[in-house]
């Protein structure tokens, strides 16, 4: 029956699944809401990481991910609380039916005026189930738009990889065959956005519309349009449904805008402030740390130090392996697999043995290139690959204080790096430290 679109006996069947959608929009509302509080914290601590570890690919598609849910939580809390004043508009229509401006004996003028404004309750109960319904749809039309939006970047990622990364092309080849297909894909993206909010203005013009068509075509396939493409037409051909969509767009903004709204308590100290010599922050200290904080330079073992030794802990990023090529390029490798990679292994070139030996002389450079100083003077120091208790990769060594002088003191780690042939030492962490031994 479901073949045959036009068959009365299938249309009577839609009709009856249209009267009681209601009940499976709650449902699936409640599941969704609850899935998505769920969710939620876990999204922003894995942004959080992929922030301090500099994944880039990562960060964006997890932030993009972490918007979509907040979007939806609204959405379906929205449609919740209309829900239920629906079925207590209805419950409350069993009880006294429509509204009898009559029995409620105000002045002509207040009369005419909540007939013309107001008018009949089941006029109310049609508007309100046009809004549950309409922002039911729009809720889970958002999970199609953030999926298109992610395969977007993986597209332009993949292009990435397969020509200006590919090592095995010829270097002309790269920029004749990576840079115009990047362009494209980028470009087509912000155009293919423009004519989303605008609601299909591209499409109305003409002469444009004969521009924008090729850009549509590849990018319904990019973003599997074809899927949800009859669910965003049907949509946007009803009045109701794109005044809806106009009214939504602003209230997210005033959302976003509102929750980057923060009380300032002083003209020097605010927010996010690096440790140095007069500003201890939180997460150089790994005591210190909450739930969802991560590493994001360096961190010592707490505030306050009461042993004769202090740990040192570098988070681990994509820079440090640039910073070791620049002393021993010896090590930089034909193929650098820095970046978005499958954990498939076809065939590896590299030994054992050989992998070992690669590495010692990789962290043997580290610590030449890396060196840590309490006030004036350089401590001896062993950095070695390691892992905090949040399970996040770096380097770490341990400081002997025991000829430390008890109160304050500032530990710092410096790097070597090559500036115009010449070797320079630069702060990289500053982090303040009380020393009082047991």
């Amino acid at each position: 029956m479901s073949q045959d679109y036009n068959n009365p006996a299938f249309k009577k069947l839609l009709q009856k699944l249209q009267e009681e959608s209601w009940q499976l929009e709650l449902l699936i509302s409640g599941f969704a809401i609850f899935g998505l509080f769920t969710a939620f914290p876990h999204i922003k601590v894995a942004a959080m990481a992929a922030e301090n570890d500099e994944k880039i690919y990562s960060f964006i598609v997890l932030i993009v991910a972490g918007i979509s849910c907040a979007i939806l939580i609204f959405n379906l809390l929205l449609h919740v609380i209309l829900r239920g004043l629906w079925i207590g508009a209805l419950g409350l229509r069993y009880v006294s039916g429509d509204i009898d401006y009559e029995e409620l004996n105000y002045s002509e003028k207040f009369t005419k005026y909540l007939k013309k404004k107001v008018g009949s309750f089941d006029r109310y109960i049609a508007r309100l189930e046009n809004y549950c319904s309409i922002i039911f749809a729009i809720s889970f039309l958002l999970i199609f738009y953030v999926l298109a939006f992610i395969f977007t970047i993986i597209a332009i990622v993949v292009v990435v990889k397969l020509t200006l990364d590919n090592d095995s092309l010829d270097d002309t080849l790269k920029l004749w065959l990576g840079v115009p297909l990047i362009i494209f894909l980028s470009t087509g993206m912000l155009i293919t956005f423009l004519d989303f909010l605008t609601l299909g203005w591209l499409k109305k013009k003409k002469w444009l519309s004969r521009i924008y068509f090729p850009i549509y075509w590849v990018f319904s396939k990019i973003t599997l349009s074809f899927l949800y493409r009859p669910l965003v037409y049907n949509f946007l051909d009803n009045k109701f449904g794109r005044r809806i969509s106009y009214a939504l767009v602003p209230i997210y903004i005033i959302i976003l805008i509102g929750t980057s709204l923060n009380y300032k308590v002083s003209n020097y100290f605010n927010g996010d402030n690096a440790s140095s010599s007069i500003i201890a922050n939180s997460i150089n200290y790994e005591d210190s740390l909450d739930e969802d904080d991560f590493i994001e330079r360096v961190a010592i073992s707490s505030k306050v130090i009461d042993q004769n030794y202090v740990k040192v802990f570098m988070a681990l990023n994509d820079n440090f392996d640039d910073y070791v090529f620049r002393f021993n390029e010896g090590l930089k490798p034909e193929n650098d697999i820095r970046g978005l990679d499958s954990d498939i292994v076809i065939l590896n070139t590299l030994s054992r043995s050989k992998r070992d030996s690669l590495r010692r002389v990789y962290i043997k450079t580290l610590n030449e290139i890396f060196t840590v100083r309490i006030d004036s003077v350089d401590y001896d120091s062993e950095f070695i690959l390691g892992e905090n208790f949040k399970k996040q990769k770096g380097f770490e060594t341990y400081v002997s204080l025991k000829d430390l002088t008890e109160g304050k003191h500032l530990l710092k780690v410096l790097r070597k790096r090559i500036r115009k042939k010449d070797t320079q030492l630069v702060r990289y962490a500053n982090i303040p430290f009380w020393y009082y031994p047991n």
